[in-house]
């Protein structure tokens, strides 16, 4: 599976609030936030989701990753995002580890590995 995503009935802004205090316990800060919603209607686009992704990076692991591999790099920064579907608010991102098989690397592997621990608790406990 590529994804992981969980529900939340946390708001939007309770769940990014949330995912922001555990991302940092993990030492990953949130680089940049884009709302998709507010960005598509300011071009004169018609869209109504609430949908917000958040840049996030640790800047330890992501030196550690691209000292072993550099086309890491091509994945970095990890994305997660928030939105709201069927009336129910998600979170979510691409696995690293999926990503990080396009390399066919194994020692990029385990670092994924970690990294998709890490991050997939920390949106665990933001719900």
């Amino acid at each position: 599976m590529f994804d992981f995503t969980v529900v939340t009935n946390k708001n939007i802004e309770e769940a990014i609030q949330s995912l922001e205090e555990n991302l940092k316990a993990e030492k990953f800060g949130v680089l940049w936030k884009f709302d998709i919603k507010e960005k598509l209607q300011e071009k004169g686009l018609e869209f109504d989701k609430e949908f917000k992704v958040l840049e996030v990076c640790n800047p330890h692991e992501a030196q550690r990753v691209l000292t072993k591999n550099e086309m890491a790099g091509y994945f970095l920064p990890c994305k997660i995002v928030v939105y709201k579907s069927e009336g129910k608010t998600k979170i979510g991102m691409p696995k690293p580890t999926a990503l990080i098989n396009l390399l066919q690397d194994d020692k990029m592997k385990q670092f994924a590995g970690d990294i998709e621990d890490r991050l997939t608790n920390c949106i665990k406990n933001s719900i």
